[in-house]
């Protein structure tokens, strides 16, 4: 077991991340003394894991119980919220329990919706088990479901009393999986700490390999870009006009969403996400906002460690339907995080039709 990190998440009920190799034994510590029975809500690929924690809960006196739910976006359903809810009623459940969600975003955005729902609010602990899960998912309070309407409409903000970074489960990612995490990474470089993209330029095949020292601070940097951006504004409140806030983490993801729907959510998280990022930098360029030399820089970064930069043409208005549906938007004004240089995001609102249009074209070439 390599040492763990702790990285404290100062909000209003702050709370710790801990990343390491081999960590999962502090699993019973985050959950606390006072809790007596947990619910493990897991995806069908991770059973095995599941009862492993399972066990581990019941032999420290700890009544533990596996709730199995679909794998990937399928589990963001309301209907499987409502099985899950079914068999905490039916276990008796009470405010002293807890949830414990392990597995990539979309089961610890369940797990974390859950818990939020249940009695109005039982503890929870996430295990994110993807580098996307860990960097961004499973960090910062947002819970949600799936709508027909969109990604996320429904949600609430429900903080962890801990999350559990345990870097061994990453070995069994496929490359497609690690790469759809990096997204999120680059992310938080362009909008906060431009050290990860130094990183991810000079040792791209690190990056990539699980198992090495790079991606162990690629992912601590990471998160901690988050915890410092939810610590200072956990609800996205920070008015227009002022500072922009927790929305900075919305970087790529107006575009990225809407992709994601047109796509069915057979498209990859990351993937989507790295597409609206370099969306979101031609409309800055174009609108006079950042140079090129920036958004060339994205787009080099993000194609190093594999991940898309362009997307089909053809479906604008599909997009544009969807994004004008995206939690994000206020009444039937766009909102877009766009960069005014390297780590200075800001909000850019109601931007020209013209505008949007000719940033499309540019990653549709």
């Amino acid at each position: 077991m390599s040492e763990a990190m702790r990285l404290r998440v100062e909000s209003a009920a702050p709370y710790d991340v801990v990343i390491g190799t081999g960590v999962i034994g502090q699993l019973p510590a985050l959950l606390g003394d006072s809790v007596t029975r947990v619910a493990v809500i897991h995806p069908r690929m991770l059973a095995s894991g599941a009862e492993y924690l399972r066990t581990m809960l019941t032999e420290r006196g700890v009544q533990a119980h596996c709730i199995e739910v679909p794998d990937g976006e399928a589990a963001k359903d309301a209907d499987v919220a409502a099985y899950c809810w079914k068999i905490l009623g039916n276990a008796g459940f009470t405010r002293s329990d807890a949830i414990v969600g392990i597995g990539g975003g979309a089961t610890t955005d369940l797990a974390g919706f859950v818990a939020a729902t249940w009695l109005r609010g039982i503890a929870l602990v996430t295990v994110p088990t993807s580098v996307l899960a860990m960097v961004d998912a499973a960090v910062g309070g947002k819970t949600g479901i799936n709508t027909a309407a969109g990604k996320n409409l429904v949600g609430a903000f429900h903080e962890p009393a801990g999350v559990l970074c345990d870097l061994a489960v990453l070995q069994t990612l496929p490359p497609n999986e690690v790469r759809s995490g990096l997204a999120e990474v680059v992310k938080c470089g362009m909008i906060a700490d431009p050290t990860i993209l130094d990183l991810l330029e000079s040792a791209p095949l690190d990056a990539l390999d699980v198992k090495s020292d790079v991606v162990r601070e690629l992912i601590t940097r990471g998160v901690r870009v988050k915890a410092d951006v939810v610590a200072r504004d956990l609800r996205e409140t920070t008015p227009d006009g002022e500072t922009i806030g927790r929305e900075a983490l919305n970087y790529g993801h107006t575009l990225g969403h809407a992709i994601e729907r047109v796509e069915n959510y057979a498209f990859r998280h990351g993937a989507a996400v790295a597409i609206g990022m370099s969306f979101a930098g031609e409309l800055a360029r174009l609108a006079g906002r950042c140079d090129r030399e920036l958004i060339d820089r994205q787009r080099r970064v993000l194609e190093i460690v594999g991940l898309p930069t362009t997307y089909k043409p053809g479906v604008w208005n599909e997009l544009h339907d969807a994004m004008r549906l995206d939690k994000k938007a206020r009444g039937g004004t766009l909102r877009f995080v766009v960069l005014d240089g390297l780590a200075r995001p800001a909000i850019h609102a109601g931007p020209d039709p013209a505008l949007l249009t000719a940033a499309y074209a540019e990653i549709t070439r």
